[in-house]
């Protein structure tokens, strides 16, 4: 638990594209290491049924440039049986390395509080991890005690820009747990990790992408030159 000290601002990746279709923005990753907080991998929804040769490949070379791999899970809420999670969690582990997972779609509210606290004894049980949690809105502060990285922000910039900030109670300043902001749809001119920072965000993300599929896109300073 909370096994990364803060550190400087810098970008966690959900890059949701398949590197033989998209090998230039995996090299541009790559190339990016020293900004990088991590990459989210996401081969298929989750890990797959079965190891990907492309993201075996990904994965060994960002991990030989020093960055942190986080894989995902969809945990619907709180809704999936902590088994079906854990699995994926275990493959992710097995197939491409993980340094911890980023789990997408979890409950705010101190009720959902105990499954996560589960999900959480089966990261740390395979050794020293990273674990994020992807709440999209500020959750109750109790999940600070069990993340590294608490994710209180996902959406447009629209609403990130028009929003009031209020800095969350779990955050560095409180119970430890490093905060992170998503933000899609950003136009290139934006400089949206100066406003994270002043909203408590150390961590962010910040891509040009819209509608269903955002997390195909890289943020603008680390597209490619084509």
């Amino acid at each position: 638990m909370n096994t990364h000290a803060p550190s400087r601002p810098s970008l966690l990746v959900p890059y949701y594209e398949h590197p033989a279709d998209r090998p230039a923005e995996w090299d541009a990753l790559i190339a990016a290491a020293p900004r990088l907080y991590g990459v989210v991998l996401n081969p298929a929804s989750g890990p797959g049924d079965a190891p990907d040769p492309a993201f075996i490949q990904a994965a060994n070379r960002l991990r030989a440039a020093g960055v942190r791999l986080l894989g995902y899970a969809d945990t619907g809420y709180g809704r999936r049986p902590v088994t079906d999670v854990v699995r994926e969690l275990t493959r992710y582990h097995a197939w491409y390395g993980t340094d911890g997972t980023f789990l997408d779609q979890v409950a705010a509210e101190p009720g959902g509080f105990d499954y996560y606290r589960r999900l959480a004894a089966a990261v740390w049980g395979a050794g020293p991890a990273t674990l994020a949690l992807n709440h999209g809105t500020p959750p109750h502060p109790a999940y600070a005690r069990i993340a590294d990285l608490v994710v209180t922000f996902e959406g447009t910039w629209e609403t990130y820009r028009d929003q009031p900030s209020e800095p969350w109670p779990g955050g560095s300043g409180g119970l430890g747990a490093q905060v992170c902001h998503l933000v899609h749809g950003v136009p290139p001119d934006i400089d949206v990790g100066a406003l994270a920072r002043a909203r408590g965000a150390s961590v962010h993300c910040a891509v040009p992408g819209v509608g269903d599929h955002p997390w195909g896109t890289l943020p603008h300073s680390l597209e490619p030159t084509r």
